[in-house]
């Protein structure tokens, strides 16, 4: 008997979790196709033309576009290409627009840094991911340890323009990630935000592919048990109402 009650709560776990992975990829996949802009021509990685010095977004040359995959890459051409993303990556994490406004410059101005030393337009958005994920990881340490911190409204934390297109069901999936402990949703971002594979995770997390298969894990078991509490509530409030 008891062995059998462990099975069926097992299974009703799974299918909480697999729900709120449902709910968190297309909630997640949603904010990605707001903030995604067709491809440049000339797909794939880019190459650094060897011993050329990378353009500053304010410096000369800096508001010109490329014309193809053998034109050199600047400093500019990056931030065109992935700046509104970094930004959404940095929003979630930290909630503030203006504070993932500066971990974004952030991780800019350290790309310009490290120029020299990166071989193509792949490893420079692997390196300006793991800059932000880091610089974002700064500002919740210093968060933690600010007596007068105190969250911001969830009103107030995102971009109303991109909220406003979301449902309320994925505003709430939105919400639930925001009660993440910092490395749960960075995972949870990374993955469902970002699209990217365990590996790539790993790197830009600086976790093992392991602990990102767990902690993932423990993510999506937490989205699934916020939402089904908020579930509760509303149904408290609102006993009348079919749902």
């Amino acid at each position: 008997m008891l062995r059998r009650l462990s099975v069926v709560v097992a299974r009703v776990v799974v299918v909480e979790e697999e729900r709120a992975e449902n709910a968190v990829d297309r909630t997640l996949g949603r904010l990605r196709a707001i903030d995604s802009r067709p491809a440049p021509e000339g797909t794939g990685p880019h190459q650094f033309a060897p011993g050329t010095a990378p353009t500053p977004v304010d410096g000369p040359g800096g508001s010109g576009s490329r014309q193809g995959p053998d034109t050199p890459l600047t400093l500019a051409d990056l931030y065109r290409d992935h700046r509104l993303r970094l930004m959404r990556l940095a929003m979630l994490l930290v909630d503030i627009p203006a504070t993932a406004e500066d971990v974004v410059q952030e991780a800019f101005t350290g790309l310009h840094r490290h120029w020299s030393g990166l071989r193509d337009e792949t490893a420079a958005v692997a390196y300006l991911r793991a800059a932000v994920v880091n610089g974002s990881r700064s500002v919740l340490r210093r968060r933690r340890t600010a007596r007068e911190y105190v969250p911001p409204h969830a009103a107030n934390a995102r971009s109303a323009e991109s909220l406003a297109m979301l449902s309320a069901e994925h505003q709430s999936v939105v919400d639930a990630l925001a009660q993440l402990p910092p490395r749960q949703r960075e995972v949870l971002v990374l993955r469902y935000y970002g699209g990217l594979t365990e590996s790539e995770i790993s790197e830009a997390a600086g976790m093992s592919r392991g602990t990102v298969k767990s902690t993932a894990s423990r993510a999506l078991d937490a989205v699934a048990r916020i939402m089904a509490e908020r579930a509760g509530t509303e149904a408290v409030r609102r006993p009348g109402e079919l749902r």
